[in-house]
C-alpha cells in the first residue's frame, strides 16, 4: 500500500509518502505562505525521489484540521484534485491526533503514567487556541474544540490527570495553565506534520476508512472571518 499524505494544516507544508506505514520519504517546508506555491513540487519530488510514480500510488491522506482557513483549503482541494485525477480514494486525520502521534511514543503507558492525557495545541490567535485531548492509547478523552485559554480552562481534567500541553497554541499558555502542579508543557516545538498523518492514515486505508471525495469538507471549527477595509481618510 503506497500513501501519499499531505498537511497544510498551519504554516508547514508538509507532504510524505508511506509504503505498508513505513515513512519512505517526507519534505517539509516552515516558512510562510508555501503551501500554494511549493506543495504540488514536494508531491512530485517525495514520489519521484523515492522511485514512484504517481499512479502508483493506492490512495491520498491529508490532515483536516483544525488549523488555518487558507492552509486547509489548499491541502483539501490539492488532494481532492488529486483523487479525482489519478482515481484514487481519500482519507482524512485530524491534525491534532497527528501531531500527539509525535509525542505519544516518547510516553510509554506505565502505572504510574496510565492517567497522562496530551494535548496538542493549534494557536487560533489571542487566547483562543485549537485542542483535544488523547490518552496514552491515542484514543480522544475530549474532542477537538476552540478554547479562550484562562487559569480554569483545563480544572476539571487536572484534577485526576497529568496533562502535556504542547504545539505553538501551548506557548502562549504557559503563564496562565503552568500555576497547576499537573499541568507541564514540552520544549520543543511540536508542528503539524504529514509523517504522522501517513501513519494514522495508513491504519484508516487498512480499516476502510475513506472519504466522499465529491462531498468532503476541511474540519474548520470556526467560521471563516473577514474584517470590512476601513474607508480612506481623504
Amino acid at each position: 500500500m503506497l500513501l501519499l499524505s499531505l498537511d497544510t494544516s498551519t504554516t508547514v507544508c508538509s507532504v510524505a509518502l508511506h509504503q505498508d506505514g513505513n515513512l519512505l520519504g517526507c519534505y517539509e517546508l516552515f516558512t510562510e505562505r508555501t503551501s500554494s506555491s511549493m506543495l504540488t513540487t514536494l508531491m512530485g519530488n517525495v514520489v519521484q525521489h523515492a522511485g514512484f510514480a504517481l499512479n502508483d500510488l493506492d490512495a491520498i491522506a491529508v490532515a483536516k484540521g483544525p488549523g488555518s482557513y487558507t492552509g486547509l483549503r489548499i491541502g483539501v482541494s490539492t488532494a481532492k484534485g488529486l483523487c479525482f485525477a489519478l482515481d484514487k480514494p481519500l482519507l482524512s486525520v485530524n491534525t491534532l491526533q497527528a501531531m500527539t502521534e509525535q509525542v505519544r511514543p516518547f510516553f510509554p503507558s506505565t502505572a504510574f503514567s496510565d492517567s497522562m492525557l496530551f494535548c496538542p495545541m493549534i494557536d487560533a490567535r489571542r487566547m483562543e487556541v485549537y485542542c483535544a485531548l488523547y490518552n496514552q492509547s491515542g484514543e480522544e478523552a475530549k474532542p477537538t474544540t476552540a478554547v479562550v485559554i484562562d487559569e480554569r480552562s483545563f480544572d476539571e481534567w487536572l484534577v485526576e490527570h497529568r496533562v502535556l500541553f504542547f504545539g505553538d497554541g501551548a506557548a502562549k499558555c504557559g503563564d496562565v495553565l503552568g500555576q497547576h502542579a499537573s499541568a507541564s508543557f514540552l520544549d520543543e516545538l511540536i508542528r503539524p506534520s504529514a509523517r504522522t498523518v501517513g501513519e494514522l492514515a495508513a491504519k484508516a486505508f487498512q480499516r476502510g476508512y475513506f472519504e466522499d471525495i465529491a462531498t468532503f469538507e476541511p474540519f474548520y471549527l470556526k467560521e471563516f472571518m473577514t474584517t470590512k477595509p476601513k474607508k480612506a481618510i481623504v
